[in-house]
């Protein structure tokens, strides 16, 4: 993903405070390990693993997610937690 797609979808995040939580442990989980260690020294998602998950949701391994689709995905992501985790409101 180009930082022009990084910087869509943090916008798309950023205007939802209510996501925060959720979008900084989905990052956590989804970081890998060391992460800290190599350049750019960001806690992004493994490259194969992001084409992976974009072959299957768009069809095309170099497609760039749409925002509003991570948008969508972190409140799901949110209410799965929420569902499996009651008491962790």
């Amino acid at each position: 993903m180009t930082p022009a797609a990084w910087l869509r979808v943090v916008g798309a995040v950023a205007r939802r405070p209510g996501l925060w939580p959720t979008a900084l442990v989905q990052a956590r989980r989804l970081a890998p390990n060391g992460w800290w260690r190599r350049p750019p020294f960001l806690p992004l998602p493994d490259r194969a693993w992001l084409a992976f998950r974009m072959k299957t949701a768009y069809g095309d391994s170099r497609h760039v997610p749409e925002p509003d689709d991570i948008v969508a995905w972190l409140s799901w992501c949110r209410s799965w937690d929420r569902l499996s985790y009651p008491s962790h409101r």
